[in-house]
């Protein structure tokens, strides 16, 4: 049996990920390294033996590390600059899907797209505008025009020099262009055979992640944003978009513009599914020799303003009006995003509304319009930081008279926003915080202080402070859970209020005694600590790994998407390690003999579930049996089909689920604020037993058989194991780990071999055996050498899957009248042999008592009798 494992977010090194002391390289290249444990001599050695009822089955452990990918070293952590980019691209990814059959939905759908591409393209334009009147307008044309009392050891022969001047300022920015094209032009090497089908990213996938593909346009794109940006910032130069001039450069840069957005709006077929028609005009259009030649016009066009440059010597007139109008279209976009997501929204919900309500999506699928307006109001604020930033290192406090280098008018509107943002925001928290603890002190006041809740008692049975431990552990996780999006849309209602208002601020006279001086000051520091912030954080992150392993954290969530709204952002690793994962698998399986279980904690779950659709979709029927999915601290229920239906839907997990064939388990912990449950839910507590509802075996959804305890103490529903955290023990012979773990060391959890043996098929939840209710405390003489079965009144056989516990709940949660035991009273205690010497070592601690459906126990339980027999 191969297990074959994926880390989430934060990297793993080779050591962590296959719980080992060491470990090597056995193939990769490098950048998706696949790992193996090794010995001292530095020589790949399997895994351990994984244990499968009366046998043992020879296991190798293998990882895939790819956190390389997006942290560590100066140029990943720079990356950072460019979330804003990412999380546009990512707002396309979050739309709902196309309803069947509906032409509307169709319709409604290419326009979001359109306009979803438009706002990244506008994006690219601010961004490269705001550097522009940094660099132009405030250093060259202010700062060191002839006079000017700022960068004194400039000498007068360089200010007298408007072409050197303009040349000098325009090569950063001409810098940032080539850096943002050079990176939107890479992509990961894949160590794979290509196996990628066309599929259209707004249509809703049969098996999850079946649409996330490389898009064919992205290369169009990318010209497309070049174009733009160098056009904008002759535009700039050259008066801004609203002067009129018969300037044939002028007219030249709106021409590349218009050229850009047009075709930025008409590519929309990402997978070309469509071979004739307006896509493969435009594409005709686009092709690889009209793209250079359209970037060869603006690359001259940004020379000819360089050579002649005209007047530098006060603000630049265009400053303003560009940063007002590519602004104002941004807000338009968003706004006609947002409006547009609601019919949209409404049209897709015949795919969810089968589903219980806290499965469905987020904001009933509109969650895309928030997020873009995050994404388009931080990249404005980061650029408007870096300007303020800048002007008041070039102010001089010992120049009489001289206010130093002035902003355009469109920074101040920033600032007003910025502050009213912030101060919005501390309203929000300041309310918010204090109606939250309200809430919990209310609920804690009518359950009182000792209150468990049912399923907590059934999983920590006959363990009171482990009970309380939990119970405290899971209101917080659950509250992270339930309401991480309610955080992000409160965020977004702040950004739109704070544009109305700036924007009424703008357009009408204020009254007299109406002030926004503080709110400008709020502003302004605001914006200088987003960008002082920001940059600190990739100075650290290029120097310090534990810096970039956090930072990398941004770039595991958003760039796992790939390039299809924005092309600018960093390459998508989802597109090397799928294939690469489900690659390393196939050949695993070339071997009759050999079984493959894909195993993935947190984000890396998502990798290893679409990984194994694709494999499953290649695979022939009779190879199919073979392969297991085993998923730890996931959000692939909670988050990832709410956030993004079109990707992710609950339709495909239900179908993933039945493919499988009850080979899909799920290790869950009701304390991680992460992960959750992935294919159960409604979960309720009834005469003692867990029950709810879930994918099935045979592909379909309803009413579960009710839990049953395995040997480890973990309550299966499912193909949900509820692991007991803290867990119990410590027992001999069995690795342990104290305390409350949260989202952290899921494989030091002795329910992970068990989930495993279950994913490949060698164990059934036929054998899940329940654990004593009460603690059991028999004297020495009155313990039998092996466990026994408890009496037959006390199991329920529920559906085959070995037991059920009986006992309510409310006896549970009652403190016994005796004194309690001490820890290992829990368990049944092993005879030891008259031979051995017991007063010379410490009383092990053994196992809880254990019922297998067969009336004997399992082997390993049995193994410090056996040895002792033996002795």
């Amino acid at each position: 049996m191969v297990e074959l494992r994926v880390h989430g977010i934060l990297g793993a090194t080779g050591d962590e990920l296959t719980d080992s002391v060491a470990s090597v390289d056995v193939a990769g290249d490098g950048v998706g390294r696949i790992m193996r444990p090794a010995d001292r001599l530095r020589r790949p050695v399997p895994g351990p033996v994984l244990s499968t009822g009366d046998r043992s089955v020879p296991r190798i452990v293998e990882g895939y590390v790819w956190g390389g990918m997006t942290s560590g070293g100066l140029s990943k952590a720079t990356w950072a600059l460019l979330f804003p980019f990412a999380l546009a691209n990512m707002a396309h990814w979050m739309l709902p899907p196309v309803r069947s059959g509906s032409a509307l939905s169709r319709g409604l759908s290419t326009v979001l797209r359109a306009l979803l591409r438009l706002s990244a393209l506008l994006l690219t334009m601010l961004f490269v505008a705001q550097i522009t009147v940094v660099s132009l307008d405030l250093v060259a044309a202010q700062c060191l025009s002839p006079g000017a009392p700022c960068l004194e050891f400039v000498p007068s022969a360089v200010r007298s020099l408007d072409v050197l001047r303009a040349s000098a300022a325009l090569l950063p920015v001409v810098l940032v262009v080539l850096l943002m094209h050079r990176l939107s032009t890479v992509s990961w090497q894949v160590s794979a055979r290509k196996t990628d089908k066309p599929q259209h990213s707004a249509r809703a996938p049969m098996l999850p992640g079946a649409n996330v593909v490389a898009d064919p346009d992205t290369p169009a794109l990318r010209a497309l944003h070049v174009i733009a940006a160098l056009s904008t910032v002759a535009m700039l130069a050259l008066g801004g978009p609203f002067l009129t001039t018969a300037d044939p450069r002028w007219i030249l840069a709106a021409a590349l513009i218009g050229i850009s957005v047009v075709g930025t709006v008409g590519l929309d077929d990402p997978a070309r599914m469509k071979p004739d028609g307006k896509e493969k005009v435009l594409r005709g259009l686009l092709g690889r020799t009209p793209r250079r030649v359209l970037m060869t016009a603006s690359a001259l066009l940004l020379c000819s303003v360089a050579l002649l440059p005209g007047p530098l010597n006060a603000p630049l007139p265009g400053s303003g009006p560009t940063i007002d109008a590519i602004t104002s279209a941004l807000v338009v976009t968003c706004v006609a995003v947002a409006v547009l997501l609601t019919p949209a929204t409404l049209l897709a919900r015949s795919t969810w509304k089968t589903c219980p309500r806290p499965l469905r999506p987020w904001a009933g699928g509109w969650m895309s319009a928030p997020v873009l307006m995050f994404a388009c109001m931080l990249g404005n604020g980061f650029g408007a930081g870096l300007a303020f930033t800048v002007r008041q290192t070039l102010v001089v406090d010992n120049a009489p008279g001289s206010p130093g280098p002035t902003l355009p008018d469109a920074f101040d509107d920033v600032t007003i926003f910025w502050g009213t943002t912030a101060v919005l925001l501390a309203i929000a928290a300041v309310i918010g915080i204090p109606l939250l603890l309200l809430k919990r002190w209310r609920t804690t006041r009518t359950e009182g202080d000792s209150s468990i809740p049912d399923e907590i008692a059934l999983l920590h049975a006959g363990r009171p402070e482990d009970q309380r431990a939990a119970a405290n552990a899971w209101k917080w996780a659950d509250l992270q859970r339930r309401y991480s999006h309610i955080v992000l849309l409160v965020i977004a209602g702040v950004l739109a209020v704070s544009t109305a208002l700036t924007v009424v601020a703008r357009t009408m006279e204020l009254p007299p005694l109406i002030d926004t001086d503080w709110l400008v000051g709020i502003g302004v520091a605001s914006l200088a600590a987003l960008a002082a912030g920001l940059l600190r954080m990739v100075f650290l992150a290029a120097s310090k790994r534990d810096t970039a392993r956090y930072l990398g954290v941004l770039c595991d969530l958003v760039l796992f998407w790939p390039r299809e709204a924005h092309p600018v952002v960093p390459p998508c690793y989802a597109l090397k390690v799928i294939p690469e994962l489900a690659e390393r698998a196939t050949e695993h399986l070339a071997d009759p003999n050999t079984r493959v279980v894909i195993v993935g904690h947190s984000q890396g779950s998502l990798l290893a579930a679409v990984a194994t659709a694709r494999l499953l979709d290649s695979l022939p029927e009779a190879d199919r049996e073979r392969v297991g999915l085993v998923t730890a601290g996931s959000q692939l229920q909670w988050a990832y089909p709410r956030a993004f239906p079109g990707v992710v839907p609950h339709m495909s997990l239900r179908d993933l689920a039945g493919t499988l064939g009850g080979r899909w388990r799920s290790l869950c912990r009701g304390t991680d604020p992460l992960g959750g449950a992935v294919t159960t839910w409604n979960r309720q507590v009834y005469d003692g037993m867990l029950i709810g509802v879930g994918f099935r075996a045979d592909g379909t959804e309803g009413p579960l058989p009710a839990a049953t305890r395995g040997p480890t103490g973990a309550l299966v529903l499912g193909g949900d194991h509820w692991l007991p955290d803290p867990q119990r023990g410590p027992f001999a012979c069995r690795r342990w780990v104290p305390g409350v773990l949260g989202h952290t060391d899921y494989p030091g959890d002795p329910e992970w071999d068990r989930a495993v043996a279950m994913a490949a098929g060698l164990e059934t939840p036929v054998r899940g055996a329940t654990l004593p209710l009460r603690p059991q405390t028999p004297t020495p003489a009155q313990a039998p050498a092996v466990p026994s079965a408890p009496k037959t009144q006390h199991l329920t056989a529920q559906g085959g899957d070995g037991g059920s516990l009986t006992d309510s709940v409310e006896e549970l949660t009652q403190a016994p009248e005796e004194p309690e035991a001490a820890p290992e009273d829990e368990s049944t205690p092993v005879t030891v042999p008259e031979q051995q010497d017991v007063k010379t070592r410490p009383k092990p601690a053994v196992l809880p008592e254990i019922t297998e459906p067969r009336g004997r126990s399992a082997p390993w339980e049995r193994a410090m009798s056996l040895g002792s027999s033996e002795n």
